[in-house]
């Protein structure tokens, strides 16, 4: 799919509001509803957040390999678009991949090599760019887990709870699961990182001015907002996004990231909106006449959407730590689902993850592919990411030999099986 290219986009803005507004002309009315609707939601998950009972599903990863997920599970999974899988892994190995990736950032000064590639960046002082998440993306225990029976396992499963035949197409193959190279977090106790606010990835104004990117969420914009199904394949693989080199182009079911170290609520942990449909909202909060004609509630070309208590202040009120995790967990969530990062890591020990979402079969996912195996065999950061290249020149990256016949596959490599 080609990248969507927009020379003016206030004007873009304010073409694509006009419309909207044009074929929906009690847009008001119609967000009004929506606002009773999702605030009560998320004010009933925030009574049950605060009775302690969980607001995000988990499952035993055992259930998925049985398939006996129980259905009344997998609604809830899909109503709160969310969920953590439990022990994908064993503890033990992800704590031999913990320490080995631990080995592979100091015997290649990894530090001070992402502190220096920021500093250029950002304008800062090295000794004021430490990661806490490193632009490392081949060593080989990401590579052994994206290749992995039992990530593939897990993801396969997350797939498949979305509609992938509709209307007489076929938008994806939720059986195949091509490799998404992302990053690490390392984020020692005591660290304090704001600026990860409340957003959501995998498109921002193009939501509202891409025509395909408006057709997924069709039911929406022509007012009939209940019959929105965020796990509708359709239109998905033919949105657009403006090329960005801190927003993904792959078409992403879930999101998500495998924990390496024990890690929960007050250890600069994951937040998440558990309300699968909230887009409903956000789309029509942007409609309404309190926002400037060429504004979209501070939505920008090539970033993540944010979502802020200026313009979705209800949302706010269910935005949930995710529950405490043991290293081999896995936690997912919809592409479209609201999530932010703790400001402060107040815990004892290390808290370590390898980013991993769920990508299924497609052709827009097959072009990413094609762009970014030159990035695996030559060590360089993917062509979604900012290009630091720092293990470029590293020999004990992972490589072609490291891979089993499904990672060759997953990574589009010619001769796969």
């Amino acid at each position: 799919m080609a990248a969507l290219q927009i020379d003016d986009v206030p004007a873009a803005i304010r073409q694509a509001k006009r419309r909207l507004r044009a074929q929906l002309p009690n847009y008001r009315e119609v967000f009004e509803e929506v606002s009773q609707a999702i605030g009560e939601e998320a004010r009933h998950i925030a009574r049950l957040r605060e009775a302690g009972e969980a607001v995000i599903p988990e499952i035993a990863f055992a259930d998925i390999a049985a398939q006996r997920v129980s259905a009344e599970t997998i609604a809830l999974v899909k109503a709160r678009g969310a969920c953590v899988i439990r022990r994908v892994f064993e503890p033990e190995q992800a704590a031999r991949w913990d320490a080995e990736i631990a080995d592979y950032v100091a015997r290649n000064d990894l530090d001070a090599r992402a502190a220096q590639r920021a500093a250029q960046r950002n304008a800062l002082p090295p000794q004021a760019s430490r990661p806490l998440i490193y632009g490392v993306y081949w060593s080989r225990p990401q590579v052994q887990a994206r290749e992995s029976a039992e990530l593939t396992a897990a993801r396969v499963f997350l797939n498949r709870l979305w509609r992938h035949e509709s209307e007489g197409r076929v938008h994806f193959d939720p059986d195949v699961v091509p490799a998404y190279a992302d990053r690490l977090r390392r984020r020692p106790p005591g660290t304090a990182a704001p600026g990860l606010a409340a957003h959501c990835d995998g498109g921002a104004v193009e939501r509202w001015v891409d025509e395909n990117f408006r057709q997924v969420y069709r039911h929406v914009f022509s007012g009939d907002w209940r019959r929105y199904d965020p796990f509708d394949g359709a239109y998905r693989t033919n949105a657009s996004e403006i090329p960005s080199r801190i927003a993904s182009s792959m078409f992403r079911t879930f999101q998500g990231w495998t924990a390496l170290t024990p890690q929960g609520p007050g250890d600069g942990t994951l937040q998440v909106v558990p309300i699968a449909n909230a887009m409903a909202y956000v789309l029509l909060r942007a409609l309404q006449d309190d926002v400037a004609e060429d504004d979209l509630c501070g939505a920008q070309p090539g970033r993540g959407l944010p979502i802020s208590p200026e313009w979705h202040a209800p949302l706010f009120d269910a935005l949930t730590s995710i529950p405490q995790m043991q290293a081999g967990d896995t936690v997912f969530w919809h592409c479209d689902v609201i999530h932010s990062v703790e400001d402060e890591h107040r815990g004892r020990g290390y808290s370590n993850v390898m980013y991993i979402p769920a990508t299924p079969g497609c052709a827009k996912n097959d072009a990413y592919l094609q762009r970014q195996l030159p990035s695996f065999l030559e060590g360089r950061s993917p062509p979604d990411f900012p290009p630091e290249h720092i293990e470029a020149d590293l020999g004990d990256r992972a490589g072609a030999a490291d891979l089993t016949s499904l990672g060759r596959t997953q990574l589009g490599l010619p001769g796969a099986a």
